[in-house]
């Protein structure tokens, strides 16, 4: 997440300066955590005030999760700065949706600056956390007119996401890991593409799609060659659009504008 997106998901309420944009299709219900952010800038501020900015404090609990999970530790730049506003439309822009093919996600990346190699090796970041099933139970129910269930998914995976997610109703969304390791950062999320076992439409394109599907072979295969890839990958989307000097301002509270 470039610095300018970094500082706008941290906005939950709309004003006349900023938007929700936590609540954004593209983020919404999958961002949480903001509580952590906002208790570690309280900290700061108690003993370092106007010092350290909240975009400085996204990239820095990036890089310690990283390490924290999977061991992954890379040497994060600070200086950054924070941004006055937050525009709704830079989310549809630049942050993928889950049914984006590899091409959508190669071009999103593209935008940036990032290689498809780069897009590829972010993805592993899917190594942890959950998903709502509303973010993929289009696969398992009403993929097309022809084939209700996704033929590209491993038929015992389907059937094993749909214990755990029933036909959409309003009986709430539940959540599934997004791989069989979702407290552990690693490449078992390239393993299971492989497998046909990806959960979302974003993460299963990369290994059905031929312009990247060597990429997620060769992580599956090389671990530690994918992890030394991610960190280097951070550093870079770390870097972009970031506020620097005079621009923009650092926040007193993350989760509103000064």
């Amino acid at each position: 997440m470039d610095g300018k997106l970094q500082l706008a998901v941290l906005i939950p309420e709309e004003t006349p300066r900023v938007l929700p944009l936590d609540r954004h299709v593209a983020n919404n219900p999958s961002l949480r955590g903001f509580e952590v952010i906002n208790e570690a800038k309280a900290q700061l501020e108690a003993i370092c005030p106007q010092t350290v900015s909240c975009a400085d404090i996204l990239a820095f609990a990036a890089r310690d999760s990283s390490f924290k999970l999977g061991g992954i530790n890379y040497a994060v730049p600070a200086g950054r700065r924070d941004g006055h506003v937050s525009n709704v439309d830079e989310v549809a822009q630049n942050l993928p949706p889950f049914f984006f093919n590899a091409q959508q996600l190669a071009d999103n990346f593209a935008r940036k600056g990032m290689s498809a190699d780069e897009m590829v090796t972010l993805s592993g970041a899917h190594s942890i956390g959950i998903s709502h099933c509303s973010s993929f139970s289009g696969r398992l129910y009403s993929f097309n007119a022809t084939h209700p269930q996704d033929p590209s998914m491993d038929p015992r995976y389907a059937a094993f996401l749909k214990t755990k997610c029933p036909p959409p109703n309003n009986n709430g969304d539940p959540t599934v890991p997004l791989d069989p390791t979702p407290n552990r950062m690693d490449n078992k999320y390239y393993v299971e593409l492989t497998r046909n076992r990806g959960l979302l439409i974003s993460d299963q394109t990369l290994m059905n799609s031929p312009s990247t599907q060597r990429m997620v072979v060769n992580n599956a295969r090389n671990g530690a060659t994918w992890a030394a890839k991610f960190a280097k990958a951070m550093v870079h989307m770390g870097s972009l659009d970031v506020l620097t000097g005079t621009q923009g301002e650092i926040r007193n509270q993350c989760h509103v504008v000064n």
